[in-house]
C-alpha cells in the first residue's frame, strides 16, 4: 500500500467513493466524493496525540465490536495513508458543540472542523472493479446462537482476536477473560445451503484449518474439534497443511453441526456450549461441550452491489456477485467494454486466485493502451434517419445508454462504442427505423430456409 500511494503514475484518493460514471471505453468520466476528514492530510503528521486524548468511545467496525475506537480514529493500523478521520456521529463537539480536545492538542493545526466535502472529475479510458465481499451475519441463523451466546464468534471476529494487533494482543479469551480449552470450529454456516447460499465459499475450509494451528500454537493442550460436511482443500501444499493439522491432535468430525444450546444434560456440559452434531463417519449423534465455537460464515456480495453493478453498468450472476463476460475465456471483462472485475467482488476466491485475476485484469488494461485503439462489436443496431420519427421510445428502453437524441436532426443517435446489439431498441421501435447489424429480417429468414433445407 506504501509503494502505490508513493508510485509517481498513482493517484490514491481514500474516504472516496464513485457517484457517477459517464462515458464509454477509452472516454469515461467518473464523479468521484471525496468525504471530508476533518483532517488536514497535508499538515497531519500521524503522531496519534488526537486519538489518545479524544474522550468519545465507540464499538471498532475493524475489530467486529470485539473492541472500541475512538470517535477520531486511524481505521485499521498501517492504513495509507496514516491519517485519522473524525466519526461526526460520536465526536461531542459534532454532537453538541463542546469538546474540541483534538484541535486545541494538535501540534501540526491538522484538525479542521470546517472541512466540507468536494466532488473531482476525472476521465479514465478503463476501470477495475475491486469492491471485495462481506461475511455472512449469522444472527438470523437462531440455531447457532450467535449474539445469543456470549462465546459464539464468526471467523472474522477470531481473525482479529488471534492479531496481535486486535483487542485482545493477540490472546485467546472468552467473554470473562479466561482461557478456553475446548473449541469447536464449524465448516460452511451460510455456505453450500440452500436456505442461505448454495455456493461453496472456497476458503472457509483452509482459515478454519488455520485456525487450528493457531490455537495449538497459543493454547497447546486446547482440545480442538472441526465440524465439516466435506474438506476442501484444492491449493497447492493445503492438502499437506490437512494432514499436518491431524498428527497435530486436531478432531476432525465429518458432520454439520444442527445446533448450539447451553442446556446440560449431564455434570460435564453443565456452564459448557453443547455443540449438537451428526457424526457421518460412526452413524451416532454427538453432543460435544466446548468453551468457544467458531462459525466460519460464507462470504457473500457487498450490501451495496446492486447500486455498484447500476452505477458502472455490471450485470449480476444469481448468486449475486458480478457477472464476467464468459466465466472460461474472458473471466476478467464484463459485457460493459472498459470495465473490469477483480477479485471477490465477481465470486468466492483465496488469495493467489485474487491476486492472479487482479494481473490480468492489469495485464488487459495495459494492452488496450498499448495497442491505442478499440476494436467493438460489429453486431450493432443502426438507424434510418429517413424513418426515425423522433419518439424517444429507443433512448430510454435502451439497457446500455448507447442511444442519444439529436436535437438538430430530431433523430435518435447511436453510440456504436457503447451498444453492444442486443436487439432491444429494434424490437421496441415503433417505425421500424432501427435494424441489428447482420440480424436483419431477410438474414434471419434465410438462415432458417437454409436450417430446413
Amino acid at each position: 500500500m506504501a509503494s502505490v500511494r508513493s508510485h509517481e503514475n498513482i493517484e490514491l484518493m481514500t474516504y472516496s467513493e464513485v457517484v457517477e460514471i459517464s462515458g464509454y471505453v477509452g472516454n469515461f468520466k467518473v464523479k468521484i466524493r471525496k468525504k471530508p476528514r476533518y483532517v488536514d492530510a497535508s499538515k497531519c503528521t500521524g503522531c496519534g496525540t488526537c486519538q489518545d486524548k479524544c474522550p468519545a468511545r465507540t464499538a471498532s467496525e475493524f475489530d467486529l465490536g470485539l473492541g472500541q475506537r475512538k470517535a477520531i480514529y486511524t481505521p485499521f493500523p498501517q492504513a495509507v495513508p496514516n491519517v485519522p478521520v473524525i466519526d461526526t456521529e460520536t465526536c461531542i463537539h459534532f454532537t453538541s458543540g463542546k469538546c474540541g480536545a483534538c484541535q486545541k492538542l494538535c501540534e501540526a493545526k491538522a484538525i479542521d472542523f470546517e472541512q466540507r466535502e468536494e466532488v473531482a472529475e476525472v476521465e479514465v479510458g478503463s476501470i477495475i472493479v475491486t469492491t471485495g465481499f462481506d461475511s455472512l451475519d449469522p444472527s438470523d441463523m437462531t440455531q447457532f446462537g450467535y449474539g445469543r451466546y456470549d462465546n459464539v464468534i464468526t471467523g472474522i471476529q477470531f481473525e482479529r482476536m488471534s492479531n496481535a494487533s486486535g483487542p485482545t494482543g493477540g490472546r485467546i479469551m472468552l467473554k470473562d477473560g479466561s482461557i478456553p480449552h475446548r473449541i469447536a470450529i464449524l465448516h460452511c454456516i451460510g455456505s453450500r445451503d440452500v436456505n442461505y447460499h448454495e455456493y461453496c465459499s472456497r476458503v472457509c475450509c483452509m482459515y478454519s484449518l488455520k485456525f487450528s494451528h493457531l490455537l495449538r500454537e497459543k493454547i497447546p493442550d486446547a482440545e480442538i474439534y472441526q465440524l465439516y460436511i466435506d474438506l476442501r482443500c484444492f491449493g497447492k501444499g493445503y492438502e499437506e497443511f490437512y494432514n499436518r493439522l491431524q498428527e497435530e491432535g486436531v478432531n476432525f468430525v465429518r458432520g454439520k453441526a444442527g445446533e448450539i444450546t447451553d442446556i446440560a444434560e449431564s455434570p460435564e456440559e453443565e456452564g459448557k456450549l453443547i455443540v449438537i452434531a451428526e457424526d457421518t463417519l460412526v452413524r451416532r449423534k454427538r453432543r460435544t461441550p466446548v468453551d468457544m465455537v467458531v462459525l466460519s460464515t460464507a462470504l457473500e456480495p457487498r450490501a451495496d452491489a446492486d447500486e455498484v453493478a447500476r452505477l458502472f453498468s455490471i450485470s449480476r450472476s444469481k448468486d449475486g456477485f458480478f457477472l464476467e463476460k464468459h466465466p472460461k475465456l474472458d473471466p476478467v471483462a464484463t459485457t460493459t467494454d472498459g470495465i473490469f472485475v477483480a477479485g471477490c467482488c465477481q465470486g468466492p476466491k483465496d488469495i493467489p486466485d485474487t491476486v492472479a485475476q487482479a494481473s490480468a485484469a492489469a495485464a488487459r488494461v495495459i494492452a488496450m493502451i498499448d495497442k491505442g485503439v478499440v476494436a467493438i462489436e460489429s453486431a450493432i443496431s443502426v438507424i434510418d434517419e429517413d424513418l426515425c420519427c423522433g419518439c424517444k421510445t429507443c433512448v430510454s428502453i435502451c439497457p446500455y445508454t448507447a442511444i442519444s437524441f439529436d436535437e438538430e436532426k430530431q433523430v435518435s443517435v447511436i453510440n456504436e462504442a457503447l451498444c453492444k446489439g442486443c436487439g432491444t431498441c429494434a424490437a421496441t421501435c415503433p417505425s421500424g427505423a432501427i435494424t441489428s447489424r447482420h440480424f436483419t429480417t431477410e438474414q434471419i429468414v434465410a438462415q432458417i430456409e437454409g436450417a430446413m433445407v
